[in-house]
């Protein structure tokens, strides 16, 4: 009897840790994983030529606990001794499931209502693509959604990557990633 229950308690266990590892996802039209950043999603200016558009993104399977979703975007491999942050944006509705590509620029008005975006280490709020010192190996962009238990953060466009950074450790129920490279 004894082994009926621990081999139903361990194969339970093996459903539940799939269930979540396979949950909490974000895709994307215009990303693809592991594959280069495309050109409308670079940085024009600091000598890249890209066209500067937040990519589409799209995420599903959330914790049921969720009460609003925050997206941040970055750059571990930057050579500044802390990464940058190219996107930070937070207080997004939890009924909200994607973001409509161009989303990060402020003028476009695509943002959902009540959501903020801080500023980057560009040093202004808004998407800023990738761009990284020309002869450098390829960057990693790291896209992440996270789910987070309270419907706002109290912070405001003036907050700092590590201050929501901060904030979404002290709050996140789960999130989901997307990494794609680029180099020049």
């Amino acid at each position: 009897m004894r082994r009926i229950h621990f081999f139903a308690a361990t194969v339970l266990l093996f459903l539940a840790s799939n269930a979540v590892a396979g949950g909490f996802q974000l895709t994307s039209t215009s990303l693809k994983e592991n594959e280069t950043l495309p050109a409308r999603q670079v940085f024009r200016g600091f000598g890249c030529t890209g066209d500067n558009i937040s990519p589409q993104l799209s995420w599903q399977g959330e914790p049921a606990a969720t009460k609003s979703f925050a997206i941040t975007v970055y750059d571990p491999d930057a050579p500044t001794g802390s990464g940058w942050w190219h996107w930070l944006v937070f207080n997004i509705p939890a009924d909200v499931h994607s973001l409509p590509e161009n989303s990060g620029n402020l003028k476009s008005g695509l943002m959902p209502k009540h959501a903020i975006q801080a500023r980057t280490d560009f040093g202004s709020p808004g998407y800023g693509g990738a761009c990284p010192p020309a002869g450098n190996p390829s960057h990693r962009y790291q896209f992440i959604v996270w789910a987070l238990d309270v419907g706002k953060l109290p912070l405001t466009v003036e907050s700092s990557g590590a201050m929501l950074g901060f904030n979404l450790q002290q709050h996140t129920l789960g999130k989901a990633e997307l990494t794609v490279k680029y180099g020049r």
